[in-house]
This record gives structure tokens, C-alpha cells and sequence, in this order.
């Protein structure tokens, strides 16, 4: 079993995780660690937030450190969204790396749990590298 040493998870999140991958129920799971099938759930639960939420953490680090960084109100359409994405680009000096099409999909994919309508819900801070990579990060967890 590989070490949850310097994961944000335990050792026995990794444990029941990777029982889990091999296809075993949480029944057989608990039957193996010797415990309930209730904790085997609660454990696997704690498990997945650590890692959304470790995920979340690497979203934030990448936009921060993106040298443009702006935010995007809630109900902004999503071709305004694509505009504003091209403009700070622009006055940055920065080349966006998609053409239009592929930065709209790759920012509807990134924000669709966020969006109705082709509006976002909820406001967002979009980061842009400078090789102009276009991270987003929402506000809401």
C-alpha cells in the first residue's frame, strides 16, 4: 500500500480507497478491516473530500499564481465570459491558447455544474499564464 504520509489523507482512507478500486464492497471492506460497514462508509466519505478538496487547494495555487488573474460576476453569459477572457489577454500582452470554440468548451467543462442557461451562477476568478493557459477557480465549494 502506498503511504498517506504526505497526502492530506490517512493511511486508512488510502486503505479503504484502494479496497474499494479492487471492486470490493463496503460490506466485504468492513469485513476485512474488521469494522462496520457504516465507518467503511464514513471513512470512504472523508476520503473523497479530502480529496476535493485537495483539488480545490491545487485550482486556488493555480490561479493566484496566474500573473492576470480577474473576476467574473454571477449571470455573465458565456460568450461575454470568453470575451473578457480575450481581452484581459489582450492587455496583458498575453496570447490565449485556445481559438474560440475550444476556450468556450474548455471553460463550459470547467464550469458546468456552475452554469444555467449559458449563465454562471455564481461569480468566478479566472487566472491566465503567461503562456496563456486560462485556470478558473469558482467561488463556491
Amino acid at each position: 500500500m502506498p503511504s498517506a504520509e504526505a497526502t492530506v489523507l490517512t493511511d486508512r482512507q488510502v486503505e479503504v480507497l484502494e479496497l474499494r478500486e479492487q471492486g470490493l464492497t463496503q460490506r466485504e471492506v468492513a469485513d476485512r478491516l474488521g469494522t462496520t460497514g457504516s465507518n467503511v462508509s464514513a471513512i470512504e466519505r472523508a476520503a473523497e473530500e479530502n480529496v476535493r478538496k485537495a483539488r480545490r487547494t491545487l485550482e486556488l495555487v493555480r490561479t493566484v499564481r496566474s500573473p492576470v488573474q480577474f473576476t467574473v460576476p454571477a449571470d455573465t453569459k458565456f460568450d461575454d465570459l470568453v470575451g473578457l477572457v480575450y481581452d484581459r489577454g489582450d492587455e496583458a500582452g498575453v496570447k490565449i491558447s485556445y481559438c474560440r470554440p475550444e476556450l468556450y468548451s474548455h471553460l463550459y467543462h470547467e464550469l458546468e455544474p456552475y452554469t444555467t442557461q449559458n449563465r454562471l451562477e455564481t461569480g468566478v476568478t479566472i487566472g491566465l499564464t503567461e503562456d496563456g493557459e486560462v485556470d478558473v477557480f469558482t467561488e463556491t465549494l
